[in-house]
């Protein structure tokens, strides 16, 4: 099993921003969690507004706490209303299922952490995570 890294969670903030400057959007605030939920790196671009980090990391947090990615939790959201207002609610407010939170495994397919975006549109947030997922030698799942 590969473990998430300092050095691993800021290459993966670095291609992100990276990204997201060669594609032209909005600042990014880019928060990655280890596999507990923990924080294990944030940046915030200059221009991103305030919010951006507690964006991004809830829709990390949700991501790597309900072993999925905050895209599929969004569909969730839509099916079953009544029971992700019960998780956002068991969770404190910590689980944002919007697009844009993406799990980070290992070679061995272990959940070792994930990475939130928040600053432009959410399609566009999660490829950022996903190229610096990808970058870093790990695998995204969305």
């Amino acid at each position: 099993m590969s473990s998430l890294t300092l050095s691993k969670a800021n290459q993966i903030i670095q291609i992100a921003i990276k990204t997201a400057r060669g594609l032209k959007l909005e600042p990014l605030t880019v928060v990655v969690l280890d596999e507990a939920g923990h924080l294990k790196a944030m940046q915030r671009e200059d221009g991103a507004t305030m919010l951006r980090q507690q964006i991004a990391t809830a829709k990390a947090w949700g991501a790597v706490n309900m072993g999925i990615s905050s895209r599929a939790l969004a569909s969730v959201a839509e099916q079953r209303p009544d029971f992700m207002n019960a998780l956002i609610g068991v969770a404190e407010g910590k689980v944002m299922p919007v697009i844009g939170g993406v799990l980070i495994r290992d070679a061995d397919n272990v959940i070792i952490g994930a990475v939130g975006v928040s600053g432009d549109i959410s399609d566009q947030d999660e490829l950022c995570a996903i190229a610096g997922i990808e970058v870093a030698g790990f695998r995204a799942e969305v």
